[in-house]
């Protein structure tokens, strides 16, 4: 079943640590991205598809008026969308009301994700957030009114000196919330952002405080009853990211504006960052990233991904049972160190495994690679 996601491109202000490709929002530019959108989606109507999640991020979706997502979802629906699908949009706490959250949810939306960030105020004026803390609580307890059950809030970790206690201090404080979804993210510095400046660099926790800081993340979330299920994603159950999922199990998705990925009939591919050329044309460009990827090594990296991680017999079949007897090898090795679970059939990660995630995955590949 296909996974159906928009990007909408579009924010206030841009905050200083991100490199989602996104422009300050305009009324008539954002109208017109909405025209550009609709027409894109029902090119794809009556070729049969279906798809069970819709997921629009950013950028801030919610900067759109309640009317003009509507009639993206509304698009959606009559091209691709079952009836139990879930319906995501990610929002920003100072764009929305109360009244604007029961707009949407009458318009359909059934899931909402707000950037929290952080619950307090120094480290939310550090990452250049528009909105307080007061704010964002309020925005979670206005989709609740609203009837939205499916809440999510991220929380950014590691910014503006912030060490165990006040992170405590802030889970304790969102775990309060009435969410039932948690996705809490390592402040990383990318190039090409204001935060990739040595005046930030000092401000943003080293390594060993990051790794600390996400132990003690995992630890005090599932203690709440969010059960990690992703290196960076944490649900209560039933409450699970059904279109992130998607990508991390390897199944398809169609990817709608600038800067939107799909992964489509084995192909992947990518509309080029660029909203005027979006809008213009009559159909959006889709630049080709990848040709028929390989299967077998999708499967470790992203599967590795997961706290459930990966099938041995599915690595014998995707590569050979040489192959998967040298997994299971180097992962009884790593789990005298703690960071490999291995029972039986199953290898995963675990917290600490997800810490230094990329070398295992690396090394996983390599062995197979050499039994090709």
């Amino acid at each position: 079943m296909l996974g159906i996601y928009v990007h909408v491109p579009f924010c206030l202000r841009k905050c200083p640590y991100c490199s989602f490709y996104s422009l300050p929002y305009d009324e008539d530019t954002a109208e017109k991205y909405v025209q550009a959108i609709c027409r894109n989606i029902a090119y794809y109507k009556d070729r049969g598809l279906r798809a069970d999640t819709l997921y629009l991020g950013g950028g801030t979706p919610s900067v759109l008026t309640a009317e003009q997502l509507g009639r993206i979802l509304n698009e959606c629906r009559q091209v691709f969308l079952l009836d139990n699908a879930e319906i995501t949009l990610e929002a920003n706490p100072c764009t929305v009301d109360e009244h604007k959250m029961r707009e949407l949810r009458d318009a359909g939306f059934n899931r909402i994700s707000f950037g929290i960030q952080s619950v307090d105020n120094d480290r939310l004026r550090f990452l250049g957030r528009l909105h307080d803390s007061s704010t964002a609580v309020n925005a979670v307890l206005n989709a609740q009114k609203a009837g939205f059950e499916n809440i999510s809030g991220d929380i950014m970790l590691g910014a503006a000196n912030e060490d165990i206690n006040s992170l405590c201090s802030s889970l304790e404080a969102i775990c309060s919330l009435p969410l039932k979804h948690v996705s809490a993210y390592m402040l990383k510095i990318e190039k090409g952002t204001p935060f990739y400046d040595d005046k930030y660099k000092n401000l943003i926790a080293d390594d060993d405080l990051m790794s600390e800081l996400y132990l003690t993340a995992v630890e005090m979330l599932e203690k709440k009853g969010f059960k990690q299920y992703e290196i960076s994603n944490f649900a209560m159950d039933g409450y699970q990211s059904r279109h992130n999922n998607k990508y991390w199990q390897g199944e398809e998705y169609i990817g709608f504006g600038p800067s939107a990925h799909s992964f489509f009939n084995c192909v992947r591919y990518f509309c080029p960052p660029d909203l005027k050329d979006f809008i213009e044309s009559d159909l959006q460009t889709c630049d080709m990233a990848e040709a028929d990827p390989d299967k077998a090594e999708e499967y470790i990296l992203l599967g590795l991904r997961l706290r459930k991680g990966i099938s041995l017999d599915k690595v014998s079949e995707l590569y050979s049972t040489e192959a998967a007897e040298k997994i299971r090898k180097l992962a009884e090795m790593y789990k005298r160190h703690g960071l490999v679970i291995c029972d039986g059939n199953t290898v995963s990660l675990t917290a600490k495994g997800f810490l230094v995630s990329n070398s295992i995955i690396s090394e996983f590949i390599g062995v197979c690679d050499e039994k090709r």
